[in-house]
């Protein structure tokens, strides 16, 4: 083969040769699975998460440089690769040789929770170094903008990497004391902010790569044969800017980062007056997709593409750009206007022509240029809406010469406001040109109903708002220049700047450990996460990144495409012939049971007659590798016969009076007399909607065969006992034949409990079936349609109270979509039912829960199991008390709150409210809250379309489960006799730490170091009948068994210890087994026995409460809906803190996820039962850019628990429902927006605060126009509120 037929690149230094490489193969695979190097994750395999970030290094024979840029590796063919050096996470350092310094901070500073995320952080950051040893923070924000984190919050990780900086603000850590001391404090051997990075250990660039580089032949595509392939990446003509006299010349084949540089070095070179267009052009680029996107996006792909949601067209077009195509006839240039999309995805272009360049002009010194949009979320989010905005002054007048307005995401291409721009043009700019500029766009850009995305009419209203915006900007430079006799009122001026990103940072505090604790004692200290080095490293192992088994098939799910059908026929026949295929499996090929009845629900592994839902499993393929089975699980045909009623909402399913049985009630007080006595009643509701979990990694399993029936399964699940029971009764085995082992989860949330245990039954009968090793792991877009997440929730209540603002009585009604089968919904709807007061002492209170069912994929667990619902729609029945009353919410909130020393729950459980009271009092005084609410009220005057709120709120969130047979616990302790000792225990570890607390416990029993202790897996075979790790009950459970069993061991080593005091523990180890003496004991921890009486109403549901208060303040953007969170304080009860900084992490990933919830998290369904939003462009879950510039934590002091191990407390879940003090922010920022505007200040928000909802909330005159343009009633909706 000649060396043009071979693809030449190299990984961590190592060179690779490929012949007929694959030009479908994505790099992320190609690292994994025929390299191993499993470091780099795959986790949504589209971009949008960067837990795939890679380095790549090639030379640049232009400028005789080196260019160190990171991508996504699951977007990065591998024969782009010529001649380019690739660096993974295993490549910069490991725990075997030398950990990066990047990797060592991101551990030290507690930036890995699952740590799932983790290599990708390391390695972007790691890019960024190379390229800047000594970067700004806002360079270490922007190179992790396209990685998310589901655990941590982002604080810890942007705090580990701070040291880097040479504006860091702090040459220590804070992690030391509650005083902000440093973790050298406590044991550490350096502070994680203080570490010197070793040039030698960057690899260096391979000298093979210098010379010349020829590019691959031939190759197959998409299954087409085709005779040249061209890489037009490295044609370097396509990759150069030229400046002339009249502007730049783009290569079509630059990417988005280098004409984002270039435009950053022009604009502070050349006169502001010609580089107007490039500043806007800047403006979008920055808020444009992420880095490693950025660095593999081209500026002709990104035009050619014709997606009217990508921003540089618009505003290119605004500024009159030209392109310069080829073809074999020669050359041609065509204006880059509306003409040149002729519909989505197409272009004016011939199939034989190509993009060599796009000209971009300089602008004169009376033009005026702007781009806006509107997205999502600011950063790695489409936009709705985007626009670009030339407007060109007549000399010394305020006269329009010229107009160019382009809009993008108002139709299926890139649309100019035609009739405005000429009907304006002469038009003085003022008044009445704005309103006449608005009458003319509603009849311009008329958004369609039926728009792809949805929004119609906050589309509308994003249209005038930025016209109106534009007006602000032109008539402000135009007062500057003094010709104009408007001016714009210093009320406005807010509007006109954006919203700034800006880094996190945080001060959190906690108590410290007593003086006479022992120094080698680590309870009470911020240890690191025990696997933080090796997620760091990428030396942690995922199910995933097992090594393929001999032999091994993988298995892919088919599923239904109908919300309700009877199934006709499945013809799998096309599918078993296709390459690769072993087998396809239904119903029939379950040896055991198909079916499983689940209280008084049935539930199929497959469907068998009938499917209830879209994404309800049918069949399954078996195949040798993945690609071979997704193919032909897409060539499965089922035939259906649809039936009837079908149904997906909360109100439908109330309609069809379609609910799962029991429905529950809870009552204290007589609710119906004491309306009669109230003062006021106001009667309101709050719909919720449902949420992703998003763990990074996604569900899937190993199953591996054995001899006898035994099978083996390696999953990630939070509860393996549950999974062992389904898989053995698939396989129509005893438990004792199927071990379950959980190394680690890449984040679970709840959503690794139900769903996991029957993909793992499917995947086992597969295994069992062709007696070899089958592999199940369910890409983002398949994860999300299969197993659903959060319940979406609808409150209803009736609230009396007083004008002081008691409430005397409250009856509140909640709806849940439970989907079309049970699973966990009763539960949850009891929780929502037993979090209903949240903290407050309502004497006349009654609830009622129903479950609905409906024709959606069934919802599950999610973190906080009903409680956020619970406390989200009591705190809204507050927040409208205090409107009604005109009264501070806070002084609501405080004349509610439980306050008696002995007090008692609506379930009638006792406890006390001493630490929710201490944490609220502490919390307002730390969050400085009444100064900072009357700054608010005064920027809220100050300013018309910028305003501000601020929301505290207490909690009282119950820690285990209501049914008492779950709270127990197991653990097994081995000590071997060189001293080293082995825990096992029944929780699972997914980032929050259990392994890490279970250590320190058994560090201060048996008075070892943390280092001898280890714990290798949650293994069925080793503790038995398990309990999920849930209910934020995990720590305690496993804490008192881990407790218990060393205390057994210590209690027989006791006679050995004192007749030998002088002895080590490893010699005391090897004297104890000399005498026979057992150095294996088990650990249990029988819990209380809580239930609830649902007859009578009452019981101890919980084991304890954990307290806490919250205070987060906002800014919205009333034009757009846009918001920015300013800041958020928030004081946690827990107890004395086995951790802090596991507990701290805990509350900021809490809070974080949160704020999705209530804010930017929102699932949309098709009228069709179809879910739309499966994957990360679509559903955006909480990025850098979305935590508070101002993040603090501090750990309540001096608090107890005497419940629990250690007096600590569990707090995994109870931080989620803080996110709503964001939400009720927003809605009292919104009510000033409407104060001003003459329009009611009751309203109703529902959840998620979405930008559409928080702009169309905030009625004005640009609202009002866009409404009334009302859509037929014959469209058709692009998603429901499920």
């Amino acid at each position: 083969m000649s060396p043009s037929n071979l693809l030449v690149f190299f990984v961590n230094g190592k060179k690779v040769v490929e012949k007929n490489a694959d030009p479908e193969e994505m790099l992320v695979s190609y690292l994994r699975r025929r390299m191993g190097l499993t470091g780099t994750k795959s986790s949504c395999g589209s971009g949008g998460c960067g837990a795939c970030t890679v380095m790549l290094s090639r030379y640049e024979p232009l400028d005789n440089t080196i260019l160190h840029y990171a991508v996504n590796a699951c977007l990065q063919p591998i024969v782009t690769l010529h001649g380019v050096a690739v660096v993974t996470v295993e490549g910069i350092g490991s725990t075997k040789t030398k950990l990066h310094p990047v990797q060592e901070r991101i551990a030290l500073a507690h930036g890995s929770q699952c740590g799932f995320c983790t290599p990708g952080m390391v390695m972007s950051v790691y890019t960024l170094l190379r390229n800047k040893p000594r970067p700004s923070m806002e360079d270490i924000r922007q190179a992790l903008t396209g990685n998310l984190c589901r655990c941590t919050g982002y604080r810890p990780i942007i705090d580990g990497f701070r040291a880097f900086c040479i504006d860091q603000s702090s040459q220590c850590c804070q992690n030391g004391a509650a005083t902000g001391g440093c973790c050298v404090e406590n044991g550490m051997a350096q502070c994680s902010l203080q570490a010197d990075m070793d040039p030698s250990q960057h690899l260096i660039f391979p000298p093979h790569l210098m010379g010349q580089i020829t590019v691959p032949g031939p190759q197959m595509l998409k299954g087409e044969h085709h005779d040249v392939i061209i890489y037009a990446g490295r044609i370097s003509e396509l990759r150069t800017l030229t400046w002339t006299n009249t502007g730049v010349s783009v290569g079509a084949a630059c990417t988005l980062s280098q004409l984002k540089e270039e435009m950053e070095r022009v604009v502070t070179e050349e006169p502001e007056e010609k580089t107007r267009g490039f500043t806007a052009l800047l403006n979008t680029l920055n808020t444009l997709a992420s880095t490693q996107i950025r660095n593999m996006a081209t500026v002709g792909g990104n035009i050619i593409s014709a997606n009217p949601k990508y921003d540089l067209s618009s505003i290119l077009a605004a500024l009159r750009c030209t392109l310069n195509v080829a073809s074999t006839d020669g050359l041609r240039t065509l204006p880059l206007n509306e003409e040149f999309y002729v519909d989505f995805g197409k272009t004016v272009m011939r199939s034989d022509e190509v993009l060599m360049s796009v000209h971009i002009p300089y602008t004169t010194a009376w033009e005026f240029v702007w781009s806006f949009r509107q997205a999502q979320r600011r950063e790695l989010s489409f936009s709705y809406v985007n626009s670009g905005m030339v407007v060109r002054i007549r000399e010394d007048t305020d006269e329009v010469e010229h107009l160019n307005i382009y809009y993008g995401g108002t139709g299926a291409t890139l649309l100019r406001a035609t009739s405005t721009c000429h009907t304006l043009q002469g038009r003085r700019w003022g008044e009445e040109l704005l309103a006449e500029g608005c009458g003319l766009l509603q009849l311009d850009v008329r958004v369609s109903p039926a728009v792809h995305g949805g929004r119609a009419e906050y589309r509308q209203t994003l249209v005038l708002c930025f016209f109106y915006k534009l007006y602000l900007h032109v008539l402000l430079q135009l007062t500057d220049r003094n010709v104009s006799v408007n001016r714009v009122p210093p009320e406005f001026l807010s509007a006109l700047t954006p919203f700034k990103n800006e880094v996190p940072h945080g001060h959190h505090t906690y108590q410290v450990v007593p003086d006479s604790q022992s120094s080698s004692d680590p309870v009470g200290r911020p240890s690191m996460h025990q696997a933080a080095l090796q997620q760091a490293t990428g030396e942690a192992c995922y199910y995933d990144d097992l090594p393929q088994v001999k032999g091994e098939l993988f298995v892919v799910m088919v599923t239904s495409t109908r919300a309700h059908a009877k199934i006709s026929a499945i013809d799998q026949s096309e599918a078993l012939l296709m390459p690769g295929v072993v087998d396809f499996l239904s119903a029939a090929d379950v040896p055991g049971s198909n079916r499983r009845l689940w209280f008084s629900d049935t539930e199929e592994l497959f469907a068998e007659e009938e499917v209830v839902c879209v994404g309800q499993i049918i069949g399954a393929v078996v195949a040798e590798s993945r690609e071979q089975a997704r193919r032909a699980a897409q060539s499965v045909r089922v035939t259906y016969s649809d039936l009837l009623p079908v149904f997906y909402t909360i109100e439908e399913a109330i309609s069809h009076q379609s609910f799962f049985e029991p429905q529950r009630t809870l009552q204290r007080g007589d609710v119906d007399t004491a309306f009669l006595t109230a003062q006021h009643v106001l009667e309101g509701q709050m719909y919720m909607g449902g949420q992703e979990h998003f763990y990074m990694e996604t569900q899937g399993l190993i199953a591996v065969p054995g001899e006898n029936g035994e099978m083996d399964v390696f999953v990630a699940s939070q509860h393996a006992a549950f999974t062992q029971e389904l898989v053995a009764g698939a396989l129509g085995v005893s438990s004792n034949k199927v071990t379950c082992h959980v190394k680690r989860l890449g984040g679970g949330f709840g959503g690794k409990v139900m769903k996991i245990a029957s993909l793992s039954a499917i995947t086992a009968v597969a295994a069992a079936k062709a007696g070899r090793a089958v592999r199940c792991c369910l890409q983002r877009g398949e994860d999300m349609l299969i197993t659903s997440g959060r319940h979406p929730f609808l409150g209803k209540y009736k609230v009396g109270y007083n004008d002081d603002g008691t409430i005397v009585a409250a009856d509140m009604t909640y709806y849940s979509n439970g989907g079309c089968t049970l699973d966990e919904s009763s539960f949850i709807m009891e929780k929502a039912l037993l979090h209903m007061d949240n903290g407050y002492k309502i004497p006349n209170l009654r609830g009622h829960g129903v479950v609905c069912r409906t024709h959606l994929p069934s919802y599950t667990a999610f973190r906080g199991f009903g409680g956020p619902q619970g406390a989200a729609i009591i705190e809204s029945a507050v927040h409208e008390v205090a409107a009604r009353c005109g009264l501070p919410a806070e002084k609501v909130r405080e004349v509610n709150m439980y306050s008696e020393e002995v007090s008692y729950t609506h379930h009638r459980q006792l406890f006390s409210p001493r630490g929710m009271q201490r944490c609220w009092a502490e919390c307002l005084q730390k969050a400085a809250y009444q100064h900072r609410l009357e700054s608010i009220q005064e920027f809220n005057r100050a300013n018309r379309w910028r305003k501000r709120g601020i929301c505290a709120m207490p909690l009282k969130f119950g820690v285990g489960f209501s049914k008492g047979f779950y709270n127990q616990g197991a653990a097994l302790v081995n000590v071997f006799k060189d001293g080293s000792v082995l825990l096992a225990h029944g929780g699972t570890e997914m980032g929050q730490g259990i392994n890490t607390k279970a250590i320190q416990i058994a560090s201060r029993v048996l008075k070892v170091p943390m280092s001898i202790i280890s714990i290798k897996e949650t293994c069925t075979g080793t503790i038995p009948n398990a309990t999920p790790s849930a209910a934020s009950f995990g720590t305690d459970s496993v804490g008192m068994a881990v407790k218990d069993a060393c205390e057994k061991m210590m209690r027989r080593l006791e006679p050995v210890m004192k007749k030998h005091p002088e002895c080590t523990w490893t010699q005391w180890i090897i004297e104890a087994y000399y005498q026979k003496i057992s150095l294996s004991a088990t650990g249990f921890f029988m819990g209380p026995p809580t239930s609830v009486d649902w007859e009578k109403g009452e019981g101890e549901a919980y084991y304890y409460f954990t307290f806490g208060a919250c205070c987060s303040e906002v800014e919205i953007d009333c034009l757009t809906g846009d918001h920015k969170n300013i800041r958020t304080d928030i004081v946690m009860d827990v107890g004395k803190s086995i951790n802090p900084a596991l507990d701290v992490g805990q509350i900021e990933g809490g809070f974080v996820q949160g704020l999705g919830l209530y804010t930017i998290e929102e699932l949309q369904f098709s009228p069709e039962g179809v879910l739309r939003t499966r994957g990360p462009s679509q559903y955006k879950v909480p990025a850098l850019c979305d935590v508070p510039p101002q993040f603090n934590v501090h750990l309540l002091a001096d608090a107890e628990n005497p419940y629990a191990v250690y007096m600590s407390k569990g707090i995994g879940e109870p931080p989620v429902s803080f996110g709503c003090t964001v939400f009720f922010a927003i809605k009292q920022a919104i009510s000033a927006a409407r104060r001003d505007a003459g329009v009611e200040e009751t309203f109703v928000l529902n959840s998620p605060a979405t930008a559409e909802r928080i702009r169309m909330a905030c009625e004005d005159q640009f609202t009002h126009m866009a409404s009334s343009m009302k859509p037929s009633s014959c469209c058709t909706p692009w998603s429901i509120n499920v």
